[in-house]
């Protein structure tokens, strides 16, 4: 075992071609990705890359503690780093394809494992899928990105670490039900108002609460998707072919399981989330999909169109799978790890969960070497040392 290693930050540049911009930064028909090579000692022909959708975690605990454990790791930050109201999944997987180009091409590795982390498991899902069976010529709103021509690199193995089984679906697993009204969401269906003291549900829930709690999620997602495609319908109609149209999702922290512990039990704290207290999160400035535009909801939330559904892509994989859940986790609930793992759709995975441990392994050191072992211990019997 390794613990030291030298940080390396580049860059990955590449041409592409867009109608219009959806980033801040650089120029148009341009993209430039922050990267970080963590780079031990000793040398290896195999590198774990992570990337999640917005988030930069190149200091994430295991992200470090994977090159501590002697492997050659990589961090790199989609296009999307930190503002995901205009994003596009498919674009976020040209951009992991890009990163394993270049680490193979560039670098010289000749192996490569995707992390994926919390968010990043049903990206590199997604990625995985597209790389190895690829069918994707467009986004969910119509607009030309073509995966199949990209020739996209398979990669040799996928880690899944505290992963959720999309976007889209956990959004709508914390959309609160109650609101009927997008443009007031002041108007609500008391009878769903969990957080409302005077909700005649209270927990724990019964089954036929949480039935009807989790159709009206699924309703409210739909009813929203309905709106964006009647809207980009209407831009495109006028001619307005590139137009955007940005809003605002209200009140998307809402979960049974925050109130009742008993719905997807673990060792998580009542009536808390990874964000905090989930009633005060529920209408806070960084809950998932508060800030969207048509053509991101589309791709990354909408329950029925978003492609990076990590349950059906994972079916479309080959390569060998190791899914390790969070025995605390106040974000990606058991339910998630078992799902995932049972949608692999063969046998050369395996299943591990952490007592314990929380999301990030936030001062918790013991559950993150017991996390870290797991993998350096999985990634040798496979040849990925």
């Amino acid at each position: 075992m390794s613990s030291g290693y030298t940080r390396i930050p580049y860059l990955i540049s590449f041409a592409e071609k867009n109608d219009f911009k959806d980033t801040y930064a650089g120029p148009m028909n341009h993209v430039a990705l922050e990267a970080h090579l963590l780079k031990p000692e000793r040398a290896s022909d195999t590198v774990i890359v992570f990337m999640h959708p917005i988030g930069g975690g190149a200091y994430l605990p295991m992200v470090s503690a994977m090159a501590r454990a002697g492997h050659h790791v990589i961090y790199c930050n989609s296009r999307y780093r930190g503002v995901d109201s205009a994003l596009i999944m498919e674009k976020v997987v040209a951009d992991l394809g890009e990163c394993i180009r270049d680490a193979r091409e560039r670098l010289g590795y000749k192996k490569v494992v995707l992390a994926g982390w919390s968010g990043g498991g049903s990206l590199s899902l997604f990625y995985q899928a597209e790389a190895e069976d690829p069918r994707i010529t467009h986004t969910p709103a119509g607009d030309p990105c073509d995966l199949v021509a990209r020739g996209l690199i398979p990669a040799d193995g996928v880690m899944l670490l505290a992963a959720h089984i999309s976007r889209a679906g956990t959004l709508t697993e914390w959309l609160d039900p109650s609101v009927l009204d997008e443009r007031d969401p002041s108007q609500r269906d008391p009878a769903l108002d969990i957080y409302s003291p005077d909700c005649p549900a209270q927990p724990p829930y019964d089954d036929a609460f949480v039935q009807r709690f989790r159709a009206a999620q699924i309703a409210r997602n739909r009813r929203i998707t309905h709106w964006v495609q009647d809207r980009l319908a209407a831009l495109r109609a006028d001619g307005l072919h590139q137009e955007e149209f940005a809003f605002i999702t209200h009140r998307t922290m809402c979960d049974v399981r925050w109130l009742d512990p008993t719905q997807d039990a673990n060792e998580r704290r009542p009536n808390w989330c990874y964000l905090g207290e989930p009633r005060q999160v529920n209408n806070g400035p960084v809950a998932l999909a508060r800030f969207n535009t048509l053509r991101g909801w589309l791709s990354q939330w909408s329950y029925d169109l978003s492609n990076a559904n990590g349950l059906t892509c994972a079916a479309r994989l080959s390569v060998p799978v190791l899914v390790i859940g969070n025995g605390a986790d106040d974000a990606c609930t058991p339910s998630h790890t078992q799902r995932l793992f049972a949608a692999i759709g063969h046998d050369n995975k395996q299943l591990h969960e952490v007592a314990g441990a929380n999301h990030y392994y936030f001062g918790q050191p013991d559950k993150l070497a017991q996390a870290a072992d797991r993998c350096d211990a999985w990634l040798r019997a496979h040849d990925f040392g």
